[in-house]
């Protein structure tokens, strides 16, 4: 049995080292556009130069695994098709492209490795005083406008959203923005409409001056599907039955940020448990036997506020807030040991 994998992060890593676990017959090659497993949760920390957010791809496959460096152009029809013109041919496939970011012409994106990169450079190069705008009141925008107010004192930092720290509520939504806070981020809760020539334009009509803009929101996910003519949600997420598969193609089976799971939103926190589903359903398949379907359960949210405080909320198995919640050094410790977590479930296939 061929099987190929697109996508080399947490669901794709993850996914093509539970199969080979699960099947021991399987060949199987990950394809993906870099030859680093990325950690997407650390690229915040990446660009502010307090932490790596890479590591070599080759390192968190199991032995037997074939890593292919290259872009999909369009899978379907049991072939895998590369940019290059090459081909892949496959009995079965996992989607695992992730999601992606749009930045706002003037802006920086911060979700991507390019972006962080991008970010990284232009950070060092400012010279003390100047100012930087994260837009996005989100957990990216959260995570990386303290990060860097945490790195670079000498800064001026401000984080603009609609409404940020909009996704906690009572004492959580208050200690994520008293957080920020403490590290002197400037918090403004506006929409921001434009940026052009270092200004940042928002919708009550200000305009921000801004040294450097960066873009800390997820929009949408790589159009793979949608190009290879899969049917796609409106986010293009590709739509998939109750075990994961594609409804278009039930050899294609779509995990992570690009599939369109009822309930699930952009999390890193979801990518094993789906990636653990669809690699064990495809092992039971094969045996002839029927899995289960696949529901979405959360525990919590949780951001960092530099390194040494965080705040996390729990939550019900549908993602609905609970009062409880949980700061300061404890939170840092457990948000760190996450995010180790997903490394270790990612290169061993196990945990989820």
């Amino acid at each position: 049995m061929k099987a190929v994998v697109v996508g080399a992060g947490y669901a794709g890593t993850f996914a093509a080292n539970r199969l080979a676990r699960k099947v021991r017959t399987a060949e199987i090659t990950v394809v993906n556009p870099r030859p680093e497993f990325v950690e997407r949760v650390r690229l915040h920390q990446r660009l502010a130069g307090t932490a790596a957010a890479a590591a070599p791809l080759t390192s968190m496959l199991r032995p037997g695994i074939t890593s292919r460096i290259g872009t999909a152009d369009r899978i379907g029809d049991g072939t895998l098709t590369l940019e290059d013109g090459t081909g892949i041919d496959f009995d079965y496939a996992f989607l695992a492209v992730g999601s992606t970011a749009r930045p706002m012409p003037g802006s920086v994106p911060v979700g991507t490795w390019e972006g962080a990169e991008q970010a990284r450079a232009g950070l060092a190069a400012l010279p003390a005083g100047s100012t930087v705008t994260v837009i996005g009141g989100g957990a990216t925008g959260i995570e990386t406008a303290a990060e860097v107010a945490e790195a670079r004192p000498d800064l001026r930092v401000r984080i603009v959203g609609s409404s940020v720290s909009g996704g906690f509520s009572g004492r959580a939504h208050e200690r994520v923005r008293s957080g920020l806070a403490g590290l002197e981020v400037d918090i403004v809760d506006d929409r921001v409409t434009e940026v052009t020539d270092g200004v940042v334009h928002l919708r009550s009509g200000a305009a921000l001056a801004s040294d450097l803009t960066l873009w800390a929101i997820v929009s949408g996910v790589p159009d793979l599907a949608a190009r290879s003519g899969l049917r796609v949600d409106p986010e293009g997420r590709a739509l998939v039955d109750r075990y994961l598969r594609s409804v278009d193609d039930e050899r294609i089976f779509a995990v992570g940020d690009c599939a369109a799971v009822p309930g699930a939103r952009f999390a890193c926190a979801l990518a094993a448990p789906q990636a653990a589903h669809a690699a064990d359903a495809l092992a039971l398949l094969i045996e002839g036997r029927r899995p289960g379907p696949y529901a979405p359960r959360y525990v919590a949210r949780a951001v960092t506020l530099g390194r040494k405080n965080a705040v996390g909320q729990f939550t019900r198995p549908d993602d609905s807030l609970r009062r409880a919640h949980f700061t300061g050094r404890s939170a840092a410790a457990l948000k760190e040991l996450a995010s180790r977590a997903g490394k270790y479930a990612a290169r061993t296939g196990t945990g989820a």
